[in-house]
């Protein structure tokens, strides 16, 4: 059987290329061994119902425990327990026919519902006392209960953790979701209904929230590796790179990229794979909107995540100023990266998340890409920055308030505008100044050198915004810009000020143009919004 790098579910063994789940599971198996209750959390397709039912697999091959993997997803939305958990027992039943059929499902199962304040916690009672080993569960997608569903499960876990010591119950039991239980959704009443619920288990023990780590960089090369092994068509060191830089070990993300350089880029196997097919494949993964990519757009309408992600697009609110719970919810999401600084998880994602949200712009921009193309094949920078101060002038207003995430609304439109008109050959590159009031975008735009050979022509603009009671952030923008140009080893950029005063004059005044310089002399085209 041909392998393939997988993006549509669990990763299985002979079908896909895969790392051996157990090396990124940190204290899972220990938790397990000690006979804890915990969280295993992590986002969207990053391997945890890989991780989950190796475990499973794992633990009944060693022989010392026994263990069933249990999908609750179709029990998700369900908020009536007596609804959701005929569903959880069905699922229950299969996960033993799976992989405890020598146990067998409770005899009396079908009266368990009768009563459904303590079905969950009976059927695991009378399931730990006919399995002739300490009994684990993994409860997977459980964080999609809601309502009184997931507060009756939580309690019943809870009171047979508890009375375990006088009777039968699992010995240890991980509940697997994209969040902490402390971010399960709950309603007031319901969070104070369950008030024991701790920082993070709904046993009030020190459990730990574990969690799947990202591939790291020699991990993805030795993903890529298998493919090569298996094929003869290797993975250029540039492509490597760029594939772990775009995804920053991702793992949907990594097998996708991966993916699609080899099934559509690159089909012939005796010819490599570099960068540019890495580029092309990043393209094409945020333009088709694969499910991954469209399950994130749709988060970016919470108001939970709005609080986090406007912040860190605007630059000019620290994140240490969000609630704490919104900002760790977003987090285990997978949409900010687990470790400091604060920042957006991955590349990619910061690309989706601009293009999703200045999406109504982009279909709103009717100027044709290829009028800014010069005879040499460079970008007309100069003429983009004119085109896009009568766009702005024209419909700036308007668009200001029709976007979502109203604090970046001016930045937005600008990007939305060099999308669309860049998008047509090159890249645009984009970094968020956290609590620097900034953000930074590095237009490339490929072209032939005067010798015939691919180059990159490279445009560093800085859009800052004028806010309410602040002076003029002129000084400090070609200050920020300067250093943004001396990383990118340019000597001329641009500067976009967008100002949000109550105060402003109206846009067709204050849009225009001024000539600056930093204080080592780089010449700085200012355009005032």
């Amino acid at each position: 059987m041909r392998l393939s790098f997988n993006t549509t579910g669990p990763c299985i063994e002979g079908e896909h290329y895969m790392l051996p789940p157990g090396d990124r599971l940190g204290r899972v198996l220990e938790l397990i061994e000690a006979g804890k209750y915990f969280t295993l959390h992590a986002g969207r397709q990053t391997g945890k119902t890989t991780s989950a039912q190796w475990l499973v697999e794992h633990l009944n091959r060693e022989g010392e425990l026994r263990a069933i993997w249990v999908d609750v997803q179709t029990a998700r939305e369900k908020a009536d327990p007596a609804v959701a958990f005929k569903t959880v027992l069905n699922n229950l039943d299969w996960a033993i026919q799976m992989a405890l059929s020598d146990v067998g499902v409770p005899a009396d199962r079908a009266r368990l519902l009768d009563d459904p304040s303590s079905a969950i916690l009976a059927y695991l009672r009378d399931l730990s006392a006919r399995c002739p080993r300490p009994l684990v569960v993994l409860f997977d997608e459980v964080d999609g209960l809601v309502g009184e569903a997931v507060v009756s499960f939580l309690t019943q876990l809870r009171q047979g953790y508890i009375a375990r010591r006088a009777m039968p119950f699992p010995y240890s039991v991980a509940l697997v979701g994209m969040r902490q239980v402390r971010d399960y959704i709950l309603s007031d009443d319901q969070r104070h209904a369950v008030s024991w619920l701790g920082s993070s288990s709904p046993f009030n023990i020190s459990a730990e929230a574990a969690t799947l780590a990202a591939f790291t960089r020699e991990q993805v090369a030795a993903l890529l590796q298998q493919h090569t092994g298996a094929t003869g068509q290797r993975f250029e060191p540039d492509a490597v790179e760029r594939i772990w830089t775009l995804s920053n070990g991702h793992p949907w993300l990594v097998n996708a990229l991966a993916d699609y350089t080899v099934d559509r880029c690159v089909r012939d196997r005796s010819a490599p794979i570099g960068a540019a097919h890495v580029e092309e494949a990043k393209e094409a993964i945020i333009l088709e909107r694969r499910t991954h990519v469209d399950s994130l757009a749709a988060r970016l309408r919470e108001p939970r995540v709005h609080a986090v992600i406007a912040p860190l697009l605007e630059g000019t609110v620290h994140v240490a100023d969000v609630i704490d719970e919104d900002f760790q919810y977003v987090r285990g999401l997978g949409l900010v990266a687990p470790d400091n600084p604060v920042r957006i998880a991955n590349p990619i994602y910061r690309e989706v998340i601009v293009r999703v949200l200045a999406s109504p712009v982009e279909r709103v921009v009717t100027d044709d890409p290829r009028a800014f193309v010069l005879p040499d094949g460079r970008l007309d920078m100069a003429r983009l920055l004119t085109e896009f101060a009568a766009f702005w002038r024209e419909h700036g207003d308007v668009l200001e308030q029709a976007i979502a995430y109203h604090e970046v609304a001016p930045q937005l439109v600008m990007m939305a505008y060099l999308q669309r008109i860049v998008n047509g050959g090159g890249y645009v590159d984009r970094e968020y100044g956290v609590g620097r009031g900034r953000i930074d975008l590095c237009v490339r735009y490929p072209h032939q050198d005067s010798h015939g050979k691919r180059a990159f022509q490279r445009e560093a603009l800085e859009l800052k915004e004028w806010a309410k009671g602040k002076g003029d952030p002129l000084a400090q923008g070609l200050k920020q810009l300067e250093a943004y140009l001396d990383r990118l080893g340019l000597t001329r950029g641009v500067l976009v000020i967008f100002d949000r005063r109550p105060e402003k004059a109206p846009i067709e005044e204050r849009t225009r143009f001024e000539e600056a310089r930093t204080a080592k002399g780089y010449e700085v085209t200012v355009l005032r919004g």
